[in-house]
């Protein structure tokens, strides 16, 4: 049973948490203290942003998390000085908010905006720090208007373009996907649905041009992502370094490059591969006999049934058709077959490989099944140090293969291919080289017959942005009838979506904004042609790349930001959100920022210094899912408990990366905790200007141990601890108090002080009302954070711990100054330990003073 099971009286302790969160609430709305200063301020900045919502609905607990940790960080940051940027917008364009209007025959601007509303009024009840004269929607026509100008500056650039490609298709949703937002298991992250590959004219940014930056600059994020963020990227981005190869087809004028990472081994490939999707493929199975073309559109048709990961699975039986044609080896003249088979994806390289079965699994595999040739080249017995070693030769001055007739170390008898280092055999002038020295002899040898050259590939593919509905931002570009391309004029952006009304969103595989028929053809002013709009929208993760730089000046109406205010603000200093970004988005943005870098917009090429990823809050140990009926409401439990409750039980349920069963989170124990913080304001009757150094040395230590580490903690993410080192101080005030230090003392009033002002990063309505209470003006959130006195964080005592065996048998309060010799004098003179070690001879001691000391005994 969960500790919040219970529901709260609306009075916690005498106080009621939601009268004093609505007066500071109307409080803060009054004074707006929270909006980052101008030019004129000339306090250091700090950017705080927290991964903006998206509008489907009211706030839930994962929201009540990630704005939370947020908050902490800029109320933080205001405290030591700094002028914050913590801004707050939606993420209000998608899928949900059409499929919702699709289900409810409602419009889709009104739920999202009806939705947008309600989480505004929830975020202002949860006493969030934002500066709210930036709110932004990325729905907004001010927004999309500049989506509209990024993409037509990418466009100039070169780095937009249109093609014809396999994408992937969400047969449920009825639009285009990208790589990444396919899951694992194939299917589609939005519906669920087995993603199908399909054919279609679709808009891509160049992300691959950015690739070696992508994956190097990561190296500068080390240490302010987390590690798991970082290698998920690079795992992505994939880089691959090899040697493109350029093979001859029988019968066909151009040449086929393919991409291979052991162009050493190209003596031993013995056949060819391609995708069956490819339009090579289709090319020469058109141009076989008809035996083949019917085989393969037979195979090709069995093979788009599968999803990508059914056929990159090792396991999965090798199938394949021989298209009828040979590819000429470029380095021994040999033909070799070339088969249509299905481990090989037309986005991977070239869409083609070469074959080296001895050396090569998947290859392998496939040769035992069809019977082709396989020739050992890597002699993986011999050592790859050392001098080169001699290749003997036969009487014909053929080489003798060095693994003999061992069928342990046959492939095609063991099945198992020859991975491993070795020296090059049966390979010419490779014979006796190393891989590596092998690998670079190759692409010498390749790039002077022309043949070949060293070269680099990726799992990274371009970004394909085009989405086959309405409820986004429309593709600023017009198509004239002989398939010309003609981006609008940016005079005329934004584009603006034509109204609902009459449109049928339902999915069909073409954009509802096609049917549009008075906005989707317009007038060139100019010649009088009739052009088309382009009907397709943009993929919403252009929204997301680059709003960080829009907060800058969100209404400005003649450009997207600022560059002076983005060189004073940029990069994001602190960027908190979910791990489940960390390919999308948070890959995208660092590409968008790398590229406005590139046309002079922007000073830095990163565009968040550092990354704060939290866990997920679940019930039970499951995700919470309204279909699973195990979903904790945001809003009953602000009802039940209040803002500040919920603030102070989630930052003390764990660490931030670790995800909290709601089970363990305890709003009532929040409560209680801040009944007796506000408690304390009321019962000090110290005047503001005491002497703080004449109260209560204990007590005072306690503050300031607390005003010592808490910075510390703060920046390391540790907001736990720091709720438990608050709580601590809280129970040594109120100690002092109700014994001989009395509510009059300075040190008690310091101590009060300290609370609201800590307090304030974790239940900031009651921090104020604290704060208020022991007679300031002004808000506690803004109050500047006090130094500790370093006389005071000198332990005058510690407790030492005495070890016998490995396990604690006795405690000391000793001296902090205590010596090696007195603490084992002093731990061998206490009862409990000289009980514990008995008449067993003490065969070692060890001392570090003044905290351990451990004996061992025989």
């Amino acid at each position: 049973m969960s500790q919040n099971s219970t529901t709260a009286t609306a009075s916690e302790g005498g106080f009621d948490p939601h009268e004093i969160q609505a007066k500071w609430q109307r409080a803060w709305a009054d004074k707006d203290p929270f909006r980052a200063g101008g030019d004129d301020d000339t306090r250091p900045r700090k950017y705080v942003l927290a991964m903006f919502p998206y509008p489907s609905g009211d706030l839930h607990m994962g929201h009540a998390e990630n704005y939370l940790y947020s908050d902490i960080v800029a109320r933080f940051w205001r405290h030591r000085g700094y002028n914050v940027l913590n801004p707050i917008g939606w993420d209000s364009f998608g899928l949900p908010a059409e499929n919702a209007a699709i289900k409810r025959g409602a419009d889709p601007v009104q739920w999202t905006y009806a939705n947008i509303d309600q989480q505004k009024a929830s975020l202002k009840d949860y006493g969030v720090s934002f500066d709210w004269s930036r709110v932004l929607h990325t729905s907004d026509p001010e927004y999309y208007r500049w989506n509209q100008w990024l993409f037509q500056k990418l466009y100039e650039k070169g780095l937009a373009y249109r093609k014809d490609a396999l994408v992937n298709w969400d047969p449920v949703d009825q639009t285009v996907l990208a790589n990444e937002q396919v899951l694992p298991d194939g299917t589609s992250e939005r519906s669920g649905a087995v993603v199908v590959k399909k054919k279609l004219t679709q808009w891509f940014l160049r992300i691959t041009d950015y690739a070696d930056r992508l994956l190097d600059d990561l190296n500068q994020l080390e240490g302010f992502w987390p590690s798991k963020v970082i290698q998920m990227q690079r795992n992505w981005i994939g880089r691959s370094v090899g040697a493109d190869i350029t093979f001859e087809i029988e019968g066909r004028d151009e040449k086929i490059t393919v991409f291979s990472t052991r162009p050493d081994t190209l003596h031993g490939a013995t056949f060819f591969v391609v995708a069956p999707e490819s339009d090579l493929a289709a090319e020469l199975a058109a141009s076989a006999d008809q035996g083949v073309r019917e085989s393969f559109e037979a195979y090709l048709t069995q093979v788009q049934r599968a999803t990508d990961i059914e056929r990159q699975a090792t396991d999965r039986p090798k199938t394949g058709v021989f298209l009828g044609h040979y590819a000429i080896n470029p380095v021994n003249g040999e033909k070799l077959p070339i088969w249509a088979a299905d481990y090989v994806l037309a986005d991977y390289g070239h869409g083609a490989v070469m074959a080296v079965p001895a050396h090569d699994q998947r290859d392998l595999d496939f040769a035992r099944a069809f019977d082709l040739p396989v020739k050992v080249v890597v002699d993986t017995t011999a050592p790859i140090t050392g001098a080169i070693p001699v290749i003997e030769l036969d009487d014909d001055g053929v080489p003798i293969d060095p693994l003999g007739d061992e069928d342990d170390l046959d492939p095609v008898k063991t099945g198992v291919a020859l991975t491993g280092d070795g020296r090059m055999m049966n390979s010419g002038s490779l014979n006796g080289l190393s891989k590596r020295n092998a690998i670079a002899r190759m692409i010498e040898e390749l790039e002077a017959s022309g043949t070949g050259k060293a070269a680099k590939t990726y799992r990274l593919r371009d970004w394909l942005i085009s989405r086959q509905r309405y409820w986004g931002t429309p593709i600023p570009m017009l198509h004239d009838e002989d398939g010309a391309i003609v981006p609008v004029p940016e005079d005329q952006l934004p584009v603006v979506l034509p109204s609902v009304e009459g449109l049928d969103l339902k999915p069909k595989g073409t954009s509802p904004l096609g049917a549009a028929t008075d906005w989707v053809e317009v007038t060139d002013p100019e010649t009088g042609r009739t052009l088309r709009r382009d009907p397709d929208t943009m993929d919403t993760f252009v929204d997301s790349s680059w709003y960080y730089l829009r907060f800058l000046s969100p209404h400005s109406d003649s450009e997207p930001f600022p560059a002076r205010e983005a060189s004073k603000w940029g990069p994001v200093d602190f960027y908190i959100g979910g791990v489940e970004h960390a390919i999308l988005h948070l890959l995208y943005a660092r590409f968008i920022t790398k590229a406005l870098f590139d046309m002079g917009l922007v000073e830095f090429t990163e565009p968040f210094s550092s990354l704060i990823n939290q866990g997920m809050v679940i019930l039970d140990g499951a995700k919470m899912s309204k279909s699973k009926g195990n979903l904790v409401l945001f809003q009953e439990e602000l009802d039940a408990h209040g803002a500040d409750a919920l603030r102070v039980a989630l930052a003390f349920a764990g660490p931030v990366e670790d995800d909290k069963d709601w089970n363990d989170v305890s709003t009532t124990g929040a409560a209680k905790f801040l009944a007796r913080a506000l408690r304390i304001a009321h019962d000090v009757d110290s005047e503001t200007d005491v002497v703080w150094a004449e109260g209560d040395q204990g007590l005072r230590r306690v503050t300031h141990r607390l005003l010592a580490d808490a910075p510390g903690l703060i920046e390391q993410t540790k907001f736990n601890v720091v709720v438990a080192r608050l709580m601590e101080l809280v129970n040594a005030t109120r100690k002092a108090i109700d014994g001989s230090a009395g509510t009059s003392d300075p040190a008690v009033r310091e101590a009060a002080e300290v609370i609201a002002m800590t307090l304030d990063l974790f239940a900031p309505h009651t921090a104020e009302e604290m704060w208020q209470t022991l007679g300031y003006t002004g808000f506690v959130g803004l109050a500047t954070w006090r130094q500790p006195d370093p006389t005071l964080l000198v332990e005058e005592s510690v407790t030492a711990v005495v070890q016998i065996d490995g396990k604690v048998r006795g405690t000391l309060q000793v001296s902090a100054k205590v010596g090696a010799d007195e603490l084992e004098a002093l731990a061998r003179q206490d009862e409990k330990v000289r009980r514990a070690l008995g008449d067993r001879e003490t065969v070692r001691a060890v001392v570090r003073p003044p905290k351990v000391v451990s004996f061992s005994t025989k």
